[in-house]
């Protein structure tokens, strides 16, 4: 279920994909080695620990803000407590593990600290704390604070350079699809027991995860990052990482069975009736050359990123899509098939990620992203929940960048909101997802969007 975000102009974005906000989280640590210090260490007034963000170079309340108990932007804070709730404790009775002390839960749960670098004043119910993101600050929390110091030798000492698109994305996927340690990744038998689906899109994140601001001085020393950019780069990556994951034969198979987290959870969680009178549930989806029947891909980064290749990068846009139906195509022929095609998807992924990340921005890109995500193309692969509320993430993710970026007005975008929000409406549950109705709504408010250009 799709909820709204309704935290100053992000008005409209929606949280997270049945996250409840508190189960996002951060992928391991960039740099290695290093001891993690713990959120008190960068807890100071004179640092990040102000209740007011009236600092001279930084704003220096993001602990405020990392810890706000009510909003999306706390929700690290919140990743370890909620391993205590009623839903939490659920899942570990279901899978027989303790969540607080068990791996398969703390390395997204909690900053992903081996025990031998936890410095004394780190502390696992900080959850996902600054480290988690930023990389274990022994050796450039003292740089990063020092007169002289710069951007440049807080990297050398091991800060994780967030401000590269292509970073930010593996690192936030590493917990938010699948990393490489034992633990990062929500396997279908961790959502049988009640786990949320898991879903990404990087821009949206950020917003919604973002405790600085991108001032002058922030542009001068880290450049200037495009909504845009992030969005599309974001979509690259996680493709790249679920063909990497897809086709590793320790996580692709459950005994006999395939690893059913890698499908669109509602091609088969649908209502099943047994009766004279048939009801078709499945809709033909032009992007997905498979037979009738067939269990999809969860392809909704796959959509997207398609979208971005022919708005942003078209002169790789064939070659993805070819590379696209082939690997569905290979699901009804053989795992060596399987294998073989999301390779090659893999590594057209990730020449667009590279593509996408290094090209410029500005002009109507946002517009036209957005026109492609409801056009004649596009629209007709929206067929399944995933991929659906997806595209809407999308929607409104670009249309908050246009206003940040002063292509709209506040007062412009407020007057379409009704329109983004029947879009959200038609995705509010999988239970009465229509995909037809979905199309429409989006179309509507794709429209509207385009008339202010």
């Amino acid at each position: 279920m799709l909820s709204r975000a309704v935290r100053g102009p992000l008005s409209g974005i929606a949280t997270a994909l049945a996250f409840a906000g508190a189960l996002m989280a951060a992928g391991a640590a960039y740099a290695a080695g290093g001891q993690y210090l713990g959120v008190a260490s960068c807890a100071g007034s004179t640092c990040h620990g102000r209740a007011e963000g009236n600092g001279a170079v930084v704003r220096q309340d993001e602990i405020a803000t990392w810890q706000e108990p009510s909003s999306a932007s706390g929700a690290h804070s919140r990743a370890y407590a909620v391993l205590s709730s009623l839903r939490g404790r659920q899942i570990a009775a279901t899978l027989g593990i303790e969540a607080t002390s068990s791996g398969e839960c703390l390395q997204c749960h909690a900053t992903p600290a081996p025990a031998a670098a936890r410095g004394p004043r780190f502390q696992l119910s900080d959850g996902v704390g600054c480290e988690g993101c930023h990389g274990p600050a022994e050796r450039w929390l003292a740089t990063h604070y020092t007169v002289g110091g710069n951007h440049a030798s807080n990297l050398a000492a091991g800060l994780v350079p967030l401000e590269n698109p292509q970073v930010r994305a593996r690192q936030c996927l590493d917990c938010h699809f699948a990393g490489s340690e034992p633990g990062q990744f929500v396997t279908h038998r961790v959502m049988a027991a009640g786990h949320p689906r898991l879903s990404f899109e990087l821009d949206l994140f950020s917003a919604l995860q973002q405790h600085h601001d991108v001032d002058a001085d922030y542009v001068r020393r880290k450049g200037d990052l495009s909504s845009v950019r992030l969005w599309a780069v974001g979509q690259a990556e996680a493709v790249r990482r679920e063909m990497a994951v897809f086709r590793d034969p320790a996580r692709n198979s459950q005994g006999l069975y395939p690893e059913f987290f890698f499908f669109d959870c509602h091609s088969c969680h649908r209502a099943i009736t047994d009766g004279p009178q048939r009801r078709l549930t499945f809709e033909t989806n032009p992007g997905r050359p498979i037979r009738f029947g067939t269990p999809p891909f969860n392809d909704e980064n796959i959509i997207m990123l398609s979208v971005a290749a022919r708005t942003l990068a078209p002169a790789q846009a064939a070659k993805f899509d070819e590379a696209t139906a082939a690997f569905h195509r290979s699901m009804g022929q053989g795992r060596a098939e399987v294998a073989a095609a999301a390779q090659r998807l893999e590594a057209a992924a990730g020449a667009l990620s590279d593509a996408l990340s290094q090209r410029g921005y500005g002009g109507n890109d946002a517009f036209r992203v957005v026109a492609a995500i409801a056009d004649r193309t596009t629209a007709p692969r929206f067929t399944d929940y995933a991929g659906s509320a997806q595209a809407v993430m999308a929607i409104d993710t670009l249309l908050n960048a246009m206003v940040r970026e002063g292509r709209i007005t506040v007062g412009a975008a407020a007057g379409i909101r009704a329109s983004v929000n029947r879009a959200y409406g038609a995705v509010e549950s999988p239970e009465s997802y229509n995909p037809a109705g979905f199309r429409s709504a989006l179309g509507q408010a794709a429209r509207s969007i385009e008339a202010l250009q």
